[in-house]
């Protein structure tokens, strides 16, 4: 059983990749407005772009791919990702760009305490909790891959990479991110480009600029409990910022009444129940924002402030017993929309 975001179910209708053509609306006397809707790193990507220039909708989507495809993905061999596992147990080099990626990311993982944990590809996969098959692994099964897991079993020197051998690097839980933060320094060189927005899956959104009217970036805060109903609430965003939400309601599968989902806890193997549902995280990296929100559904809600603290990030936390927990500077950005919710201070 998976729930998909009803957003998602209405655009994609089963079909496994499509491409609306973007429509253009006036906005005002000079700037136009193009709506588009991708597929892209496995997901919906949703665009709405304001600009006095021509539609770059698809180019975004292109770059958003090329990302993928050239640096993440550990399925496509030709990615240096991939390169990268291939070359477990030597040392390989890799670009800058992807060089400073891996920088944040490890960074990253060590002020977390591992919460956050790029090495964990195998043992997401022994799950298959996104797959045809998906299962409780056996105990045994488990120990064996947490061997070879492990934050601290990757050096980076400069644009050297050396994976201890049996390692792999697995970038999915920032990968949205970086194709956001991909698209927003696109978008910087773009002069007719005014205003932004996109969304890929609902989880990793960006907001870029300004809307022609001055009025606010709003993201849908989806209710972990009800993802085909109202939404839980709406967050405000700044142009230039970054929002991921991690949830257990995004690939999971139901055993026993017990639901298992696919944030795992880097130390254990096993999805992390800790009384929170979702987790959603505002910061000014698309990378960081979804690093962070896996790091800190992990954490726990306690831990995780701490962390957003140390990345100046702002955080809502939405637990099993139907309450909302915001940080200080997520306060005037939330607007509840269920009356099933409470709001409580941290």
């Amino acid at each position: 059983m998976r729930n998909k975001k009803k957003f998602v179910t209405s655009l994609l209708c089963g079909v496994s990749s499509l491409v609306l053509a973007a429509v253009p609306v006036m906005a005002d006397a000079d700037i136009q407005k193009y709506t588009n809707t991708d597929f892209a790193m496995n997901t919906v990507v949703s665009e709405t772009l304001y600009t006095t220039g021509k539609d770059l909708n698809a180019t975004v989507g292109d770059k958003i791919r090329e990302i993928e495809t050239g640096l993440l993905s550990w399925t496509d061999e030709n990615s240096q990702i991939a390169k990268l596992n291939a070359a477990s147990g030597e040392t390989a080099e890799v670009s800058d760009e992807l060089a400073g990626y891996l920088q944040k990311i490890f960074q990253l993982a060590e002020d977390s305490g591992g919460a956050f944990d790029p090495t964990i590809g195998k043992i997401i996969r022994l799950w298959d909790i996104d797959g045809e098959n998906p299962h409780v692994p056996e105990q045994s099964e488990l120990d064996e891959l947490l061997k070879d897991a492990g934050y601290e079993k990757v050096s980076l020197d400069g644009d050297k990479v050396t994976l201890e051998k049996g390692a792999t690097l697995d970038l999915g839980a920032t990968g949205k991110g970086i194709g956001c933060d991909v698209v927003a320094d696109f978008l910087k060189t773009q002069t007719e480009v005014s205003g932004m927005i996109l969304n890929l899956g609902g989880s990793s959104v960006m907001a870029y600029g300004e809307k022609p009217d001055g009025s606010d970036w709003k993201v849908a805060l989806t209710d972990p409990r009800d993802t085909e109903g109202d939404y839980l609430g709406a967050i405000t965003l700044n142009g230039g910022e970054f929002l991921s939400t991690s949830g257990d309601y995004e690939k999971y599968f139901m055993e026993d009444g017990k639901r298992y989902h696919h944030i795992l806890d880097p130390k254990t193997g096993y999805p992390v129940w800790n009384g929170l549902d979702s987790v959603t995280v505002i910061c000014d990296s698309g990378l960081l924002a979804d690093g962070l929100s896996t790091a800190c559904f992990v954490l726990g809600m306690e831990d995780a402030l701490k962390l957003l603290d140390k990345y100046d990030a702002d955080a809502a936390f939405v637990d099993e017993d139907k309450n909302v927990y915001l940080t200080s500077g997520m306060k005037d950005r939330f607007e509840l929309m269920k009356n099933t919710y409470t709001v409580r201070d941290l």
